[in-house]
């Protein structure tokens, strides 16, 4: 029988789900053309996502459900970020092409992974840093501010190092599962 500390609704998955339903909202925003206003959706979004890891990990809140759905918010508000400043003509086809592609390659990793039962890389420092300065780049893409398009790509950059970091631990540690299941 199931924990129910780990089947239940909790603070941290309200949150999360309070993420998802803040993507229409930005959309929306974001369409009646209120760019800085669109932005703050963004960062409450942004928000949300360190409060509810910061609650989940602090008093033992940690659910299957909630791992699996906080990076699947993460990732349909930066697809809905990409697509919205591509559409907007606010960053060039090329980058948003890669954008999109890695946030659905990672969408579409884990949901394989998960269901293969294999072990998933918690989040790290790299990974933190590499979130904090997209929000950051973001802001100078939002208010249109100078060199904001090659910092994106900087960032791009660094997120890429960051993903092939996260690929070399998954594997290291689901060989060592492999391993020592045998």
């Amino acid at each position: 029988m199931p924990d129910r500390e780990m089947t239940r609704v909790n603070v941290p998955n309200m949150l999360t789900i309070c993420r998802f339903l803040l993507v229409p909202v930005y959309i929306a925003v974001f369409a009646a053309g209120q760019h800085v206003t669109a932005f703050a959706v963004l960062v409450l979004a942004g928000a949300t996502d360190v409060l509810d890891g910061y609650i989940a990990r602090s008093r033992g809140l940690v659910t299957e459900v909630g791992s699996m759905l906080d990076p699947l918010a993460d990732k349909t508000m930066m697809l809905a970020v990409i697509i919205t400043l591509l559409a907007a003509g606010m960053i060039p086809w090329q980058l948003a092409l890669i954008l999109l592609l890695r946030d659905v390659a990672m969408i579409v990793g884990s949901a394989v992974f998960h269901f293969r039962g294999q072990k998933m890389v918690p989040a790290n420092w790299m990974g933190k840093l590499t979130t904090t300065l997209y929000y950051v780049v973001l802001m100078l893409v939002f208010f249109e501010l100078p060199y904001a398009i090659p910092a994106l790509w900087l960032v791009l950059l660094l997120s890429s190092g960051t993903s092939l970091y996260y690929i070399w631990k998954f594997r290291m540690l689901n060989n060592m599962a492999r391993h020592g299941a045998s």
